[in-house]
This record gives structure tokens, sequence and C-alpha cells, in this order.
């Protein structure tokens, strides 16, 4: 394994899909705003849950891409077509598992099961994130493959 590459190349990717993301958010594509809903985690002072999240999502990417380079490195395939349809695994299973054991995580977000209390209140993402638009999983998997295609891409050229 080749670590700076990995490093440099796991940062690259990681911003690019902080950017689609963000990005999607912006034009209303959807309604989920990633780095508020990690922020949101760790603090309760929604002025700076953006800014935490979006060092958590950082991190998060970076040892996501670490897991993307081990299976290229395994299989023995470092490519961007290979990335991509490890973001585009990555994104089902953030969507289905991740997105549903979200509100039992998360300190300051209601169920499905119970509306939202003063405590919380953020709404959950619903299976496919589908509560935040029903682009939401199109913007997901769209960004999730672009990650997937970077790191691959990038890790290659090293």
């Amino acid at each position: 394994m080749n670590w700076g590459c990995w490093i440099l190349s796991g940062f690259i990717a990681t911003v690019v899909l902080s950017a689609l993301l963000a990005g999607s958010q912006g034009l209303r594509l959807t309604r989920m705003n990633l780095p508020y809903l990690l922020g949101t985690i760790i603090t309760p002072e929604r002025e700076r849950a953006t800014l935490y999240g979006f060092f958590a999502h950082l991190l998060n990417g970076w040892i996501f891409s670490f897991f993307y380079v081990y299976i290229f490195e395994a299989r023995h395939m470092v490519n961007w077509w290979f990335g991509l349809l490890i973001g585009l695994a990555h994104a089902l299973v953030v969507l289905t598992m991740g997105m549903m054991l979200l509100p039992s995580i998360h300190p300051r977000m209601a169920t499905e099961r119970k509306g939202p209390t003063a405590r919380r209140q953020l709404e959950p993402p619903g299976f496919m994130a589908l509560n935040y638009g029903y682009r939401t999983p199109i913007s997901t998997f769209i960004a999730h493959a672009v990650f997937g295609a970077i790191l691959g891409w990038l890790y290659h050229l090293h």
C-alpha cells in the first residue's frame, strides 16, 4: 500500500464528495446536509454543527478511502471504474443501513415511530434518505460513485 498516495487521494476524493453533496443541497436536489447531521451528533449548538460535521465527514472520508484502497490492493484492481463500483456499493449501504440506523445513534434526531420532541427535533432520513427528497438517493449515488472513481484514478497514478 502506498500510504502517501492514499492520504492525498483520499483527501481529494473526500473534498470532491463533500462539494458534490453540498452542491446537491445548494441546487435543492436534496434537503440533506450531511455535515450538519454529523455535527449535531457532536454538539447541540446549531451554529457550530456544520463546521464540526464537515471535519467529521472529512475524517470519515479518509477512513472509508482506506477501505477502498485496501479493496483495490486485495483485488489487484486499481482503476477508476472499479472505484466507481465500490462507490455505488458504498452509497447503497449508506442509504439503506446507515440512514435507517442513524436515528438510533443520533441524540437529536426523531425516529420513524416517535415524532419530534423538545430534544429530538431533526427529521429522520428514512429508507434511502427519501424523507429528504426523492432526488437524495440519486445525488448520494452520484457523489459516492465520483468519490470512488477519483480515488481509483488517483491511486492508480502512483
